[in-house]
């Protein structure tokens, strides 16, 4: 019995809602990359990428190959990169949206004493 295609999806999302798999896809979105070359640019220790990577390979969204001494990786296909495309202008939405409201409430002069209490 196959997966209905939204467990499918959530297990894609889920794939995706690492941080440094994140950072990771939006390096390759740019250019593949050596494995030396992401370390700086995503922040985190040696094996702790490896894992990331490992995760990424079994979703089928990167695939490596040797050249030399180092292991480059890229994108399995340019709609990963839209789909972080994507996802930037949905947060660029609702964090507009936030600013606006944000905006709202100074303007509507809010109490200085219970402004301070949430900052």
């Amino acid at each position: 019995m196959k997966a209905p295609l939204y467990q499918l999806k959530a297990e894609f999302f889920k794939t995706l809602g690492h941080p440094a798999r994140i950072r990771v896809l939006e390096l390759l979105s740019e250019r593949d990359h050596a494995v030396s070359e992401m370390l700086p640019e995503v922040g985190i220790e040696p094996a702790h990428l490896s894992q990331q990577l490992a995760v990424l390979r079994r979703a089928g969204l990167v695939v490596s190959r040797k050249e030399g001494s180092s292991v480059i990786y890229s994108l399995t296909s340019p709609r990963v990169a839209e789909l972080l495309q994507v996802a930037r202008a949905i947060l660029t939405g609702v964090l507009s949206g936030q600013a606006e409201l944000l905006d709202d409430l100074r303007a509507a002069g809010e109490p200085a004493e219970s402004a301070r209490k949430y900052r």
